[in-house]
């Protein structure tokens, strides 16, 4: 692991002489032994869970086709 160096700013001015941030990280998608990828999405109160696997394009969401 690098030593991180850690600047500090006083105001915004000041903020223009500061380093540039490490990019994010992107995750790899984990495929199970079925072939699938799960993922969860949320918003407000609502959350959306998904399974993702290969297949022909055809899209069922609660049993129907859209």
């Amino acid at each position: 692991m690098t030593d991180a160096i850690q600047e500090t700013a006083e105001g915004f001015d000041a903020l223009k002489g500061l380093g540039t941030v490490a990019e994010a990280v992107v995750a790899e998608p984990q495929i199970d032994a079925l072939g699938r990828s799960y993922s969860t999405g949320k918003r407000k109160n609502a959350i959306a869970r998904v399974w993702v696997k290969r297949g022909t394009g055809k899209i069922t969401v609660n049993g129907k086709e859209l």
